[in-house]
């Protein structure tokens, strides 16, 4: 007499592919509002407010990403002015501007995206492809990917 398994029949093991194929290049914002080192601080501010958004990338002529700006960069740019009594509309993106901006790859699965964005505490992350930028994903994209792989695999 052969032993009887009494655990049922085995749910199929889900196809790992399905999952790797939610890249941050799928979700990631193409059409950004970029600024220039050369614009004012002011007129981001005007951007930032008109277009609801609370940071973008800053390029150069050849959409080369130089930097990030955020409403934390301008609120300090506003708080070092009045503290001189100093006027703003001389202050620049570039004199404000995080230079040092850390990217990430197109291709990178969307939840190594999000465990990135928990160790950085990072909001957005610019894409760059040849040195030119191509996007930019923000933790917002990541829970909208979530959302969408959970109705189409998780149970």
């Amino acid at each position: 007499m052969g032993i009887k398994s009494f655990q049922g029949a085995r749910r199929q093991q889900q196809n790992t592919t399905e999952v790797n194929a939610f890249r941050v290049c799928d979700f990631m914002s193409r059409d950004l509002i970029t600024f220039r080192p050369e614009q004012s601080v002011e007129e981001v501010i005007q951007s930032l407010l008109k277009n609801k958004i609370s940071g973008g990338p800053v390029v150069n002529s050849n959409n080369e990403l130089v930097g990030i700006i955020s409403e934390g960069d301008c609120l300090k740019d506003i708080s070092e002015s009045r503290y001189h009594n100093m006027p703003m509309e001389q202050h620049t993106v570039e004199s404000r501007m995080a230079k040092n901006v850390e990217t990430i790859d197109g291709n990178m699965n969307v939840f190594d995206a999000a465990n990135k964005f928990l160790e950085s505490k990072i909001r957005r992350f610019p894409i760059v492809e040849n040195g030119k930028l191509v996007g930019q994903i923000s933790q917002k994209d990541i829970l909208i990917a979530a959302l969408d792989l959970k109705g189409q695999s998780w149970r």
